[in-house]
């Protein structure tokens, strides 16, 4: 049985694709973004979130825990009985009927809104053989279907995909490989390689791009986007960076590294430039 380890699964999202939607967080990622909001992402594995703020000393988790948390077994005892919810694990093993049975309880929202279901994560692509038969019941059901992903892969991950995929929302970070790889860990070569596959398949791309103010917000940048995607694109979507994630790093007793917000106007001068 095909099983994918996902970390959430959000309703009535409005910022996935168009529409209502229900948006799929799978765990895993082959990028190691220094902005990333959602670093509970990265591991492929189920782990343990502990927000130091909230905790209230009780003691219950500890009480309650069988190894009195001098290790963790991710028995999910402790979260349970913690009454402050400073424990939480992060990822869980869904089964297919799982994922199916959270989808389709909206779809008649969708289908008033134009919306559906998206896949994002972390990666997606990465637990390609789940995704891939999950879009195709989704599509059988008749729910439109959205793939959020930073693109670096095979091209035959996204061959398996492609013909149960209404949209593809592509994130792009950087136009500058060096750029790329100092703040992802990874170039950008594959990444627009793919991009330009996916243009040439026919499919329906919107592409994303988080901003950072003195990273990836130069002229250059957006006139390197402008030209690789124009009129190939159904929509480009400049995204300011925020610090949201912030609380998450500490949960998970990560270093935090944060960037420069973009001014308004700075965005909305390089919103002009892709005009």
């Amino acid at each position: 049985m095909v099983e994918a380890v996902i970390f959430d699964i959000t309703r009535n999202s409005f910022v996935d694709g168009p529409g209502i939607r229900t948006t799929v967080f799978f765990k895993g990622c082959n990028l190691r973004c220094a902005w990333c909001h959602n670093p509970e992402s990265q591991l492929f594995q189920p782990q343990m979130m502990f927000y130091q703020d909230k905790c209230t000393g009780c003691g219950m988790c500890k009480a309650k825990c069988p190894n009195h948390l001098e290790t963790c077994t991710l028995c999910g005892i402790c979260e349970m009985y913690c009454m402050a919810d400073a424990r939480r694990i992060c990822g869980k093993t869904y089964s297919m009927e799982d994922v199916l049975a959270e989808v389709v309880k909206d779809k008649s929202f969708y289908d008033h809104s134009g919306g559906g279901v998206t896949f994002s994560g972390g990666e997606c692509m990465l637990q390609t053989e789940f995704l891939a038969e999950i879009l195709k019941r989704c599509k059988e059901a008749g729910i439109h279907t959205a793939v959020d992903t930073a693109g670096h892969v095979a091209w035959e991950k996204f061959e398996q995909v492609l013909p149960y995929t209404d949209l593809f929302l592509y994130d792009v970070k950087s136009m500058d490989s060096e750029v790329h790889e100092k703040h992802t860990g990874v170039g950008n070569k594959l990444i627009l390689e793919n991009l330009s596959k996916l243009f040439a398949s026919g499919a329906k791309v919107w592409i994303r791009m988080p901003i950072m103010a003195g990273v990836n917000d130069s002229e250059e940048e957006i006139r390197a986007l402008r030209e690789l995607v124009h009129g190939k694109a159904e929509k480009i979507e400049l995204l300011p960076y925020h610090a949201m994630g912030e609380h998450k790093y500490q949960g998970l007793g990560m270093e935090t590294r944060f960037f420069e917000v973009p001014s308004k106007e700075k965005m909305e001068y390089l919103k002009q430039l892709l005009q």
